[in-house]
């Protein structure tokens, strides 16, 4: 049985960590560097850090930034906002992340996965979907940080990028984004049928249950969650120890 991944994530907005419900706003939720060596500390698996206005004269900065995030931590870290070309992913490796995360930019240039996946390894290409739910029942992919929505199914981009390289795919929901409400299982369970390479579940962490739910019924590879962290509403070895009770491989 695989070991089941418990992920905190950092929105990252001009040097802070921000959080918001449905990608909208925004509050503050704290230090960056300071929330990461916490969650090294406090035993998550992995940490993810997503530039969410990420442009190119913030690129230095946020290179700065990562490179102080990564000396804190001694866990696998992910970075992702605004990346789009292979030099700006190995500027990324070389400041301290293990893996960079692609949304918008894999949409423009699907190319961009089998690139980053030849030179770098499939191990360090994750990639994201911002996925909403249709009037229909099926899911459109969105881009630009869930501004712009694509003709893309869900579904097939998940197949599709799989099939290009990507080692990981970090799926959010963004109709359950910062509500709690828990994850979107239905979804997960969907685009786990489709690929077989680890989902990571996003978008609406609430209580310890719900991210039981995504990994048991969802078959989620990991959960990643933002405020429930942030703002110490759950505990991450809370959340292992009741995971391990219901039958799930954890690391504690």
């Amino acid at each position: 049985m695989h070991t089941k991944r418990i992920i905190p994530c950092l929105d990252v907005k001009e040097g802070r960590t921000v959080k918001g419900v449905n990608f909208e706003g925004l509050r503050d939720a704290g230090d960056p560097v300071e929330l990461g060596e916490r969650y090294s500390r406090e035993g998550a698996d992995e940490l993810v850090f997503l530039d969410i206005t990420a442009t190119k004269e913030k690129r230095k900065t946020l290179l700065e930034l990562v490179k102080r995030v990564a000396e804190q931590i001694s866990i696998p870290f992910t970075v992702g906002g605004g990346i789009s070309s292979v030099e700006a992913i190995s500027e990324l490796l070389k400041a301290g992340a293990d893996k960079v995360s692609l949304n918008s930019s894999i949409v423009r240039n699907p190319d961009l996965i089998k690139e980053a996946s030849e030179r770098f390894g499939a191990q360090c290409v994750v990639a994201a979907i911002d996925a909403k739910r249709e009037t229909n029942g099926s899911w459109n992919v969105y881009v630009k940080g869930g501004s712009e929505r694509t003709d893309l199914d869900v579904l097939e981009w998940a197949s599709k990028v799989e099939e290009l390289g990507a080692g990981e795919i970090l799926l959010t929901s963004m109709d359950r984004d910062g509500t709690k409400a828990g994850f979107d299982v239905e979804l997960l369970q969907e685009v786990n049928k489709r690929v077989r390479i680890p989902v990571i579940a996003s978008g609406g962490a609430g209580t310890i249950q719900h991210c039981v739910d995504a990994v048991a019924i969802g078959n989620a590879d990991a959960v990643l969650a933002a405020s429930i962290f942030h703002f110490k509403e759950i505990e991450i070895r809370d959340l292992k120890l009741e995971m391990q009770a219901q039958g799930l491989a954890v690391r504690i």
